[in-house]
């Protein structure tokens, strides 16, 4: 009778230690999902690698300067304001990263096509001087290739109209000569972030087929695929910030970008860059 009784309450003792064990330990499961926390030496405590962002490099230095090259888009055609993209990027990266950011040279000129950019660096030596001395390098070209400002992609036929096939063909040559001025640009200065800013459709308004957009994106396929060559060089699409509102954000001469126009670019660029 003794030993039976003895059993039982053995066995009632360590059913209840059994049951204060699970309590506690599913207590401790659930404070440690709720606060997770390695604990003071702990052997079997997992190290966690706490990953920093990797910043920019132009958020890594004192100071920007910035160099421009390329057309009238870089010159600021159209902008009232006189400060186009270029200007407008220099102080939207001066209020989003804190930091003085200078425009060190302008070498866009109006009209320029990709051999005249190409021409421009062969004749002036402070071209190369200023490039490698910059931190960003803003680039527009390529346009006035397709379009001639209108003159040849027009359509001839005395109805208004947009002729894409006048743009196709000179294509091919005019992209050889991007990829000699983005590879000229990026060996003189591998350091420096390289923007190229890609095309947009002037003319969507007089193409109802809408078949120069499709002439806009190859060419800016094709520019993104020489600069993916390039750990430097990136390309920053424009075509959608005037493909729905295009006559909101043109000049008026129907080929430039007005002060807004270029507001956007800049904004892009700075997404893109900072």
């Amino acid at each position: 009778m003794f030993s039976t009784r003895f059993l039982w309450r053995t066995v009632g003792l360590a059913a209840l230690l059994s049951t204060l064990i699970c309590v506690f330990g599913f207590v401790y499961a659930i404070n440690q999902i709720m606060y997770p926390k390695l604990a003071a030496n702990n052997d079997f405590a997992i190290p966690v690698e706490v990953v920093k962002p990797k910043e920019s490099p132009l958020a890594s230095k004192d100071k920007i300067q910035i160099v421009a090259l390329g057309d009238s888009l870089t010159a600021g055609t159209g902008d009232l304001s006189g400060r186009g993209y270029v200007g407008q990027t220099k102080e939207k990266l001066e209020q989003q990263l804190g930091k003085p950011v200078y425009i060190l040279n302008n070498f866009a000129i109006p009209g320029f096509r990709t051999y005249d950019v190409l021409k421009d660096m062969d004749a002036k030596k402070d071209i190369g001087t200023s490039l490698s001395q910059a931190d960003l390098i803003l680039l527009t070209v390529g346009g006035n290739d397709l379009f001639e400002g209108g003159q040849g992609v027009l359509s001839t036929t005395g109805e208004e109209g947009f002729n894409p096939k006048a743009a196709e063909e000179r294509m091919p040559e005019a992209l050889q000569r991007l990829e000699q001025i983005l590879d000229r640009v990026a060996k003189l200065n591998p350091t420096a972030t390289i923007a190229y800013v890609g095309l947009y459709h002037p003319f969507l308004d007089m193409d109802p087929k809408r078949e120069g957009i499709l002439t806009v994106q190859k060419w800016n396929a094709a520019a993104f695929e020489i600069a993916h060559r390039y750990p430097n060089i990136v390309v920053v699409p424009t075509s959608d910030l005037f493909e729905l509102n295009l006559g909101k954000y043109l000049y008026t001469d129907h080929f430039h970008p007005n002060q807004d126009g270029y507001e956007r670019i800049a904004e892009r660029i700075v997404q893109i860059v900072k």
